[in-house]
């Protein structure tokens, strides 16, 4: 196995870190700004999206210090469009989902072939979220629509 680049692969895990962080509070954010009939099971589900993200956090946190470095203390970017319907909320939850699959994939070409363990844990993430990717798109196809919302 080549050697492992501790320093870029520690960067790419905190860069994961802040972006999760920022999950955990963009979802608890929008779970406030729903309204309707279909509060509570959105409701539910933005939560449980801030829920996971929190436990992506700690685990990326783990292995952040189980390299021997210091987590970063910084949360990723909070955007907000300040459209609070459930397409834009879903669009921007499409859009952080896009960007956190790029990070595990980055993470993932900087440990293939140089740590079985984060290799393993960079793919089952690489694997959360696609399917995270893809439950959104089919959230924001019209019903009856079989055609992928976007590609990405």
């Amino acid at each position: 196995m080549a050697e492992l680049d501790k320093e870029a692969v520690v960067a790419a895990l905190n860069r994961i870190l802040e972006s999760e962080l920022a999950g955990v509070v963009r979802y608890t954010h929008y779970s406030f700004l729903v309204f309707g009939f279909g509060r509570i099971p959105i409701v539910s589900w933005l939560r449980e999206q801030a829920d996971e993200s929190l436990m992506h956090a700690r685990a990326v946190g783990e292995w952040i210090t189980t390299l021997g470095a210091y987590p970063s203390l910084t949360i990723g970017a909070l955007l907000d469009a300040h459209k609070h319907d459930i397409g834009a909320i879903l669009r921007d939850s499409l859009d952080a989902e896009r960007a956190a699959l790029q990070l595990y994939r980055d993470l993932l070409a900087l440990v293939a072939d140089r740590s079985v363990a984060l290799e393993e844990f960079a793919r089952r993430m690489v694997e959360v979220e696609e399917l995270h990717q893809a439950e959104v798109d089919k959230m924001l196809r019209k019903p009856g629509d079989v055609a992928a919302f976007a590609t990405g």
